[in-house]
């Protein structure tokens, strides 16, 4: 998915430019990250595209899903030493409110890593971290 040079750039530099633009879907629906210290917070900006129902309006799930489980993989990516994009083996999701048409949020936290397979809690806001408009859970398999 991404050159192991981006990989070591973003890693060195802490600069997700490179890396975002090598990943067509992140792209697309506009996916950024900024870093705070030894956190990671990513962003979905407000986009018509990534609209699902205009009349409310709200983002489409799939992008919500999609903008979660991309924020956890380059999470793990830059948590660990390795230079290759982790495989996903299961995500699941809740959606626990509408994804309104303004910006969302996320932050992962690594729960469980062992040798092979890392588990990965992700979290989605709008306005508030205190009231998430989803949760969800990731397993990536981890290659040498």
């Amino acid at each position: 998915m991404t050159d192991p040079e981006i990989l070591k750039y973003t890693q060195a530099t802490g600069d997700f430019s490179r890396m975002l633009e090598s990943i067509p879907y992140a792209t697309w629906i506009g996916l950024q990250c900024d870093r705070f210290g030894d956190d990671l917070i990513f962003r979905l900006p407000k986009k018509e595209e990534n609209l699902g129902n205009p009349i409310l309006p709200a983002i489409h799930g799939g992008v919500i899903g999609g903008f979660m489980e991309m924020s956890a993989a380059i999470y793990l990516i830059m948590s660990q030493d390795t230079l290759r994009m982790p495989r996903i083996v299961d995500f699941s999701l809740d959606y626990l409110r509408a994804g309104l048409d303004r910006e969302t949020y996320a932050e992962c936290r690594l729960t469980r890593q062992g040798n092979r397979v890392a588990n990965v809690m992700i979290t989605a806001w709008q306005k508030s971290r205190s009231q998430p408009i989803a949760t969800a859970r990731a397993h990536f398999l981890l290659e040498d």
